[in-house]
């Protein structure tokens, strides 16, 4: 095993999980593998977010009444990065991401010069 399977430190389990997916079918330089680590942590964060929208719940008390908890912008936001991220590396989404489907392996970041 070298050093890019080995999952990094500080990973939470979704990130883990999704490392160890990865790595497990896919050899990876070491570009790929820095990638892949901003995608775990992506995952990672998304788990958190919704963790704490759910705790907090949706709606949220600020000084200009109830507004929508801004961990649900940042999810949405996180969610995005992810699917970008694993476009770029070209691994399918997780089923429990919830991510749209992809139009293919660069789903809309298709090379310019095709057509």
């Amino acid at each position: 095993m070298n050093s890019t399977n080995r999952a990094p430190q500080g990973l939470g389990a979704a990130g883990k999980r999704l490392w160890e997916s990865v790595s497990a079918d896919f050899e990876m330089a070491v570009h790929e593998a820095a990638v892949l680590e901003e995608a775990c942590r992506c995952r990672d964060r998304l788990v958190q977010l919704r963790e704490l929208v759910e705790n907090d719940g949706l709606m949220i008390d600020s000084s200009q009444g109830q507004r929508l908890h801004p961990g649900v912008a940042e999810e949405r936001a996180q969610r995005l990065a992810l699917a970008r991220l694993l476009a770029t590396l070209g691994v399918p989404p997780l089923a429990e991401d919830d991510l749209p489907a992809s139009r293919g392996v660069r789903g809309i970041y298709r090379n310019r010069g095709r057509r």
